[in-house]
């Protein structure tokens, strides 16, 4: 990304290669929409491009600082929430399960769908609120750690912990709640 941020913009297609699809399960389990999921992995990237000078790479733990994907996934974040906000769409509740369902790669979402107890995995993770589904695609989906998650969502770690296990008690309740209706 430095090398993108210092002017070589041919690099930010390797990047787009690299990442376009941890984004776009990112996307993808927030909005459950292939091609809405498409389109902000797009406009992520132009914001990228837009804003690259304030990519910072010194080894700081300080968001801009040396993390790409942190930084990416801020952006992805924002892009998100941009989308939502500006179009008045009203984010459909989104799924996730709880801790000992999760899986760790980054196709999950994918996955997910294929299988019966995925797919009622998704059901509950859609009818999460959004920042429930949004800390538990980023912990467990896209494996990021939890100082990471903190810098990207703008809170302490210990936040996070208190974000992630809530969001798993509350997708339990309602993975049992759809148990129940089966």
């Amino acid at each position: 990304m430095a090398k993108v941020r210092d002017g070589d913009l041919d690099r930010l297609g390797l990047l787009f290669e690299r990442y376009k699809k941890p984004l776009y399960g990112f996307f993808y389990g927030l909005n459950r929409q292939q091609e809405l999921s498409e389109d902000l992995v797009q406009n992520t990237f132009l914001r990228i491009l837009k804003y690259r000078h304030l990519f910072r790479d010194e080894p700081t733990r300080r968001l801009n600082g040396g993390d790409f994907r942190a930084w990416m996934f801020q952006i992805a974040r924002n892009v998100n929430n941009d989308h939502y906000r500006g179009n008045k769409i009203k984010a459909k509740e989104e799924l996730e399960d709880w801790q000992d369902k999760l899986g760790h790669n980054e196709n999950m979402s994918t996955e997910m769908l294929q299988a019966d107890t995925h797919e009622m995995l998704s059901m509950a993770m859609e009818r999460l609120p959004m920042e429930k589904r949004e800390v538990l695609l980023l912990s467990k989906y896209q494996e990021k750690k939890y100082h990471e998650i903190g810098e990207i969502l703008g809170c302490s770690e210990g936040a996070v912990k208190v974000k992630v296990f809530r969001a798993l008690q509350e997708l339990k309740e309602v993975y049992k709640q759809l148990e129940k209706q089966m």
